[in-house]
C-alpha cells in the first residue's frame, strides 16, 4: 500500500504551517529557478504529478494553460487546492502517482514537484509519462537532491553545543528506501542517484533540456534566517526533458 502521510490530520497540520503551503509558490525557495525551467503552456494540455495544494496547477492555467490535471493520493490535499486553486480549466483527481492512467500522447506539458523520491518504481514511471506526453512535450520535475537524501537522517551533524558543523553523505550508492523524520512523522522516502535520475530518461528516449541545483533567492535569504543554511548543500535537484 502506498504511503499517505498526508491525511493523517496532525501530519497535515504541520504540514500547512510551512512557508511553501502559508505563501504558495513565493514561499518555495527553489521555486525562482523552477519557473525560468518551465514552458510556454498557453493552448497546452498539463498533467501535474503529486499536485498538493494546487498552486502549480493555478500558475499553468494563469498562464495559458488549456487543461490543467491535478493529481495526488491525499483527500486532505485535495480537499484544500479545490478550495483555494480551483478555476475554470483545472480539475483534480485523487490516486497514487504509482496507479495514475492516461491515453497515450494526452499532455503537452507533464510537471512533478517534490514528489518521486516517495516513488519506488521510478523506472516504470518514467515509462509512463513518456507514453502519456505528446511529440515534443516537455516534462519538468524536482526531486529532493541525492545529496540531502543519501545517508537518509536529513539532518545536520552537530557539536556538543548543538551547532550545525555539515551536511553528512552516506550510502550514495546504495539505491534503496530511506526511513527519514519529516514534520515529527517517519516517511519512507526513496534514494537514488544523480546519474539514475538522469540516465533514466536518457534510456527512455528524452532529451535533457537543463538541470538546475537552485539556491534560495536574495529575497528569502534576507527575510528568512533559516534559508542561509541551503547555501551549504544542495537540497533540491531540478531537470527539465523533452519527448
Amino acid at each position: 500500500m502506498k504511503e499517505n502521510k498526508y491525511d493523517e490530520p496532525s501530519f497535515f497540520e504541520q504540514y500547512g504551517k510551512m512557508n511553501r503551503s502559508l505563501k504558495g509558490l513565493d514561499g518555495a525557495g527553489e521555486w525562482h529557478t523552477l519557473k525560468q525551467m518551465l514552458p510556454d503552456f498557453s493552448g497546452k494540455q498539463v498533467l501535474d504529478l503529486g499536485c498538493g495544494y494546487g498552486w502549480h496547477c493555478r500558475y499553468a492555467v494563469e498562464n495559458g494553460a488549456l487543461s490543467v490535471k491535478g493529481v495526488d493520493i491525499s483527500e486532505k490535499m485535495l480537499q484544500k487546492a479545490k478550495k483555494i486553486n480551483q478555476l475554470d480549466g483545472v480539475s483534480y483527481e485523487q490516486v497514487a502517482i504509482e496507479d495514475a492512467q492516461f491515453y497515450t500522447e494526452s499532455f503537452d506539458v507533464i510537471f512533478s514537484s517534490l514528489t518521486f523520491h516517495y516513488i519506488k518504481a521510478y523506472d516504470i514511471l518514467i515509462r509512463k509519462i513518456y507514453q502519456w506526453l505528446k511529440p515534443n512535450g516537455n516534462f519538468v520535475f524536482s526531486v529532493e537532491h541525492p545529496v540531502f537524501t543519501a545517508e537518509g537522517s536529513q539532518d545536520w551533524i552537530y557539536d556538543g553545543t548543538g551547532n550545525k558543523l555539515h551536511w553528512a553523505v552516506d550510502r550514495y550508492f546504495n539505491e534503496d528506501k530511506r526511513n527519514t523524520s519529516f514534520l515529527g512523522k517517519n516517511v519512507l522516502k526513496y534514494h537514488r542517484t544523480v546519474s539514475t535520475y538522469l540516465n533514466e530518461l536518457l534510456k527512455q528516449g528524452f532529451k535533457i533540456i537543463e538541470i538546475k541545483e537552485p539556491i534560495p533567492d536574495a529575497e528569502l535569504l534576507k527575510n528568512i534566517p533559516e534559508m542561509k543554511e541551503e547555501l551549504r548543500r544542495p537540497m533540491m535537484l531540478l531537470i527539465s526533458v523533452e519527448k
